[in-house]
Formats: C-alpha cells, structure tokens, sequence
C-alpha cells in the first residue's frame, strides 16, 4: 500500500504475516466480532509467529524490530483481510505499555515482564483514561497509597479499556499524593482487580472493551514503573509512538478502503454504465487518491523521525491529527460511493466507516491534538 516505502526485508515478514492472518484470523474472525471478544488462542498464535513485542531487544530474546514499518505491515495485512479489530487490541499492547516498560523499566522490571510480552502469558490493556476524566490525565481520581513495606495499594476506576476483560495486566496512571504515578498491575492474585462491564462499541467489536475497578489492590513495590511522581512524564513520553500508530493504521485502512472501492465501481452498473463512468465517481475517486497519498508520505517522514529519535509530540500529533481526519473522510467518501450497500455491515467498507471513527478519538481527540500543536506554535 505504502509504494515504495518497504525494503526486501519488510516484504518477507510480511509472507509471514499473511499466512497467519489467512490461517489464524480471517476464517473466524466473524465469530469473533458477534461474540465481542478475541480467544487466548489468537494471542497464542500471534506469540508462535513472532509478533508480539517487536520491539524487545535481544537481550530479553527479543527481535529488536524497533522500525515501525513492520508493525505497519501486520495493520496492512488485518485491513487486507477486514480484521481491524485485531490491529487494535495488538496496538495497545506493542505501542502503549511495551515502550513504557522498555524506556523507564527497571532492569528487573524488564527480565520479569518482557518475556511473558512475547509469549502471550501476559496480554495488557492500558488504563489511563476515567470516567469523569477521558483525555484531560490531570483530573484522574485513582488514588495509590504507599505502604510501609514499599508496596502500594490501589483505589479506582477506569474506562474505555481496550482488552480490559481478557487482559493479564494494566499500565495504571493513578494519583500518589499530590502528583501522579504510573504502575504495571496484574490481575492474577489480585481479587480486588475486577473487570466491569464489557462496552457496547460502535464498531472494532472483537476486541473488548470495558470498565475496571481497583478496590483495596496490592501492587508490590517493583509494580511501580520509573520513580514515584513522574507518570504524567512517562505517560507523555510513550504518547508519540501510540499516536504514530495510530496515525499510520488510519491510513493504512484508508487505503485498503480505496482499492477496495476502485474494484466496486467498476463492477457496479447504474443507468447503464458503470460506476467508475461517472464524473463524481472519478472525481471522488482522484481527489481521495492525491489526498491518501499526502497522508502515506506524511507518515513515512515520522516513521523516519521515530527511528532517528526526532519524533516530537507535536509531529506525532500533527501526524494523527491528519491522518485520522483524512480516514474518517476517505472512508465515508467511499462508503457514499457504494450506495445502499456501503450501509450494510456485511460490506467491508460499513465496518470500516465504523473502525476510522474510533480513530479521531483514541489515543487523544482531535482537539487535544490542536491544543498540542497550537502550543508548539504559539508556546
């Protein structure tokens, strides 16, 4: 999709990838999405095939894929296939707690968790986001008091939690006194740990999402990620690579939408002709080309800037600002263009009119990424 922008490398982990999804994902993927959550056995497979924890170096007998181009290759291959779900629940993984373990774990902290990242036996979910607090981190009410021997003791709730039912663990931003920190707590042994209700999503049903509460939850001492006081710190600093992903599947979907219509309209006949043959057709059609392809050479520069360590916040930002806007558009454009038929959630382009939604709102809404990028612009 990304003409261009892979090397020989890429395109042989990507053989890998497309046979997993072909056998692992595609067949019941359906099955999936009407029961609102993904099996273990899927986590399990993805963990056999290399693809979880990229990003671990070797020394935790990791890969060390730190280039972001093979991550986009696994988005690529799940929108192939209409298993954006799956992109999604694997996202939050490998994107948002893996680079807090990996930037501010200890070395401990590291030999403890990084193998089980890639096993599969710990599945984690991030959980930041409150009630009565969705992007603004500074209002949390979560609160963790320290104990006398070191650990700490967890009181709150959360929500909107990717992979906050079948998840092993969570990275929780909670307040410690008059400042906040950030912890990884795991569920096991953990009865005050509870997963509440599973969410209700527009679209992206197969991966679960939902509340969880902490009452009277222990979390040892080495739970607790960098030093006391600095989560806020450390939750902005993973922000840059979870938007960036996010940024480059919007695309990546967008694109996968866009030839799936080219296909469409030229198959499809009204008043004789086909689609393709009318103007507005050809004209929504190049104008959403030209755009995707600002949008794709948008994300090659911060994928550049990501492995180089130049990525800033307010080019992440820009860069997910973009690129989800430009999606949600794109998507809705083509799903216009398939008429009755782009309404029916059979059609893969419903689902992904659905899926793109999510895009301008995870991982900071639109309009905190202004204020970023304002703020850069202006101090």
């Amino acid at each position: 999709m990304f003409t261009g922008f892979y090397e020989e490398l890429h395109e042989e982990f990507r053989e890998v990838v497309r046979e997993f999804v072909t056998r692992e994902v595609a067949p019941h993927y359906k099955e999936w999405d009407a029961a609102h959550m993904m099996p273990r056995s899927l986590w399990e497979a993805a963990a056999e095939n290399g693809l979880l924890g990229l990003a671990i170096p070797e020394e935790h007998g990791g890969m060390g894929l730190t280039d972001l181009r093979f991550r986009m290759i696994i988005d690529e291959e799940l929108a192939r296939a209409d298993c954006l779900a799956v992109g999604l629940a694997f996202h939050l993984h490998d994107h948002w707690v893996l680079p807090a373990v990996l930037q501010f774990g200890t070395d401990e902290q590291k030999e403890t968790w990084l193998p089980r990242f890639m096993d599969a036996s710990l599945i984690t979910s991030v959980a930041f986001t409150e009630p009565g607090a969705g992007s603004d981190l500074r209002s949390i009410r979560t609160k963790a008091e320290k104990n006398s021997d070191g650990s700490w003791t967890l009181n709150g709730q959360k929500t909107f939690i990717g992979n906050g039912i079948s998840g092993d663990a969570a990275l929780v931003l909670a307040r410690t006194g008059e400042s906040h920190s950030l912890f990884l707590v795991e569920k096991s042994g953990n009865p005050g740990y509870q997963p509440g209700r599973q969410l209700d999503k527009m679209g992206l049903k197969a991966s679960d999402t939902a509340e969880l509460f902490f009452s009277d939850v222990r979390i040892p001492a080495s739970g607790l990620i960098g030093e006391e006081g600095r989560g806020l710190e450390y939750a902005k600093a993973v922000l840059p690579e979870g938007r960036l992903g996010l940024g480059a599947a919007a695309v990546v979907v967008a694109g996968a939408v866009l030839d799936a219509t080219l296909t469409y309209v030229k198959e499809r006949e009204a008043f004789g002709q086909p689609i393709a043959g009318f103007q507005n057709t050809r004209f929504q059609l190049a104008e959403t080309a030209a755009q995707l392809e600002a949008a794709q050479r948008l994300v090659g520069a911060a994928v550049e800037k990501h492995s180089d360590g130049s990525l800033s916040h307010a080019d992440a930002a820009k860069l997910k600002l973009h690129a989800s806007e430009f999606a949600k558009q794109a998507v809705d454009t083509c799903l216009q263009l398939h008429g009755g038929y782009g309404y029916i959630l059979e059609y893969p382009v419903a689902q992904a009119f659905l899926a793109v939604r999510l895009m301008t709102i995870f991982g900071g809404t639109s309009e905190v990424l202004k204020e970023t990028i304002a703020h850069d612009l202006l101090g």
